[in-house]
């Protein structure tokens, strides 16, 4: 039982499907783990055992029929604390939220349901979702799978954390700048950022709206698949047969590779060249427009935060972790017209890029310009907490401003990953190119 742990989502599918795995005793197994494990309490903000168990009892008896609702009927997740479920505390990481209690499940969660996936708790996560880093003072800040002294990103931090220590099959997050892919690359994960409105926000804690999306934490690029079309109450899509040979890969001359820091540019490199072995083409480009975009992220970002939580926030701005609430905050200073000249800026980059990058299968890009920062350091040096907070998003919020689907591999070398972005709605096409890389890299 200890094995199962470690396995994949897909792997604990087909082994309940073939009558090998019982799926209450693994439902019971992970809730047991949690309990001994040393760190749940920075990991889980709260547990869901009664409906886990309840849950898994369905799964046993619909497998026991032949009447198995999908792949991954009986296999028990994690899901982040800004997702709603009914009856259960659902407070986005924040004081501000204390006790909010939803009625209903989100949208996302009862597709999952449907799909026979077992909820097992609520993830500690960055207050609001507000930051890459996932250093959380208000609540708990989870742990980093290969450094016990650094944070382990964010936002959804708690997410990547219980699928790394072995709590959780994998673990369901948001993105809105990079909040699936940073913690899923610090934690040596495979993250998934879907397409902006593919799946449902409804019954989800939001931060920035246009920007917010829905995504896996998890080991494989099979489990990526297969969750996300649980997550979208659909079939999964078929990766047999892909290949990365005749591939066509650009990688951006631009921002994305300065101050890139030694170990993640290694790492990269590397993994390019591995990726190049297996047959991918790989070419540099100039996309001037990539700056342009990232140069409107504070004044989009932080209008629609704002203006979002600007009324809570201020009703009681002491019960906010200082770092969060300066940064909503910087919302206060934009204009209307700004805000509207600066989606129209963006528009036009978002079309400059697709013209750029059609002729490729992919850009790749390091997930994270930098490694986990320390802990304390973030806590005692204010500066340090800007510069690093801003970094760690960097890359991974190319991928929001323009409209793409990105996916984040890990490479082999511990808390770097390799990340691969794709036109809006290509996550079909995406997550072969995954599939092919991932058995690259391996």
């Amino acid at each position: 039982m200890q094995a199962w742990l470690q396995m994949t989502a897909a792997d604990l599918g087909r082994g309940i499907g073939a009558g090998e795995i019982d799926p209450v005793a693994l439902a019971q197994s992970f809730l047991d783990a949690i309990e001994r494990h040393d760190l749940r309490d920075r990991i889980y903000a709260r547990l869901t055992p009664e409906r886990a168990l309840a849950e898994a009892v369905g799964a046993a008896m619909r497998a026991a029929s032949g009447q198995r609702l999908s792949l991954l009927d009986g296999v028990p997740i994690s899901w982040k604390d800004l997702f709603d479920t009914a009856g259960i505390g659902t407070e986005a990481g924040s004081n501000l939220l204390q006790g909010r209690v939803p009625e209903h499940d989100a949208r996302v969660l009862k597709n999952a349901t449907a799909a026979g996936l077992v909820c097992l708790g609520k993830t500690h996560m960055s207050e609001l979702a507000f930051s890459g880093l996932g250093y959380n003072p208000s609540t708990n800040t989870p742990p980093c799978v290969n450094d016990a002294g650094a944070v382990p990103g964010g936002s959804s931090s708690g997410a990547a954390a219980s699928v790394a220590f072995g709590l959780a099959a994998a673990g369901i997050g948001s993105d809105t700048g990079g909040s699936v892919r940073i913690p899923s690359a610090w934690n040596d994960l495979v993250g998934l950022k879907t397409t902006s409105g593919r799946l449902s926000l409804e019954g989800v804690v939001p931060l920035a709206l246009k920007f917010d999306t829905v995504g896996p934490l998890c080991r494989s690029v099979e489990d990526a698949n297969l969750i996300t079309a649980a997550l979208e109450g659909r079939a999964p899509f078929d990766l047999r047969g892909a290949t990365l040979a005749d591939k066509r890969f650009a990688v951006l001359n631009t921002v994305v590779l300065q101050d890139v820091r030694d170990a993640p540019m290694r790492a990269f490199q590397d993994a390019s060249d591995r990726l190049q072995a297996a047959g991918a083409q790989i070419e540099t480009i100039d996309v001037p427009e990539v700056e342009t975009a990232l140069a409107q992220s504070t004044c989009l970002y932080t209008s629609e935060a704002y203006g979002l939580w600007r009324d809570v926030i201020e009703a009681n701005p002491q019960a906010m972790y200082s770092e969060i609430l300066e940064r909503f905050r910087l919302g206060k200073n934009q204009s209307g017209p700004d805000y509207v000249a600066a989606w129209a800026t963006l528009e036009a980059a978002r079309l400059a890029y697709g013209q750029a990058t059609a002729q490729y299968d992919a850009v790749i890009l390091p997930t994270a310009p930098i490694l986990p920062p320390n802990l304390e350091r973030l806590n005692t040096d204010h500066d340090y907490y800007i510069t690093e907070n801003l970094m760690a998003l960097r890359n991974t919020r190319i991928g929001n401003l323009m409209g793409l689907c990105a996916l984040t591999l890990p490479t082999g070398t511990p808390s770097c990953g390799i990340m691969l972005m794709a036109p809006p709605n290509g996550e079909a096409a995406l997550l072969r190119l995954g599939i092919a890389a991932e058995r690259a890299l391996a």
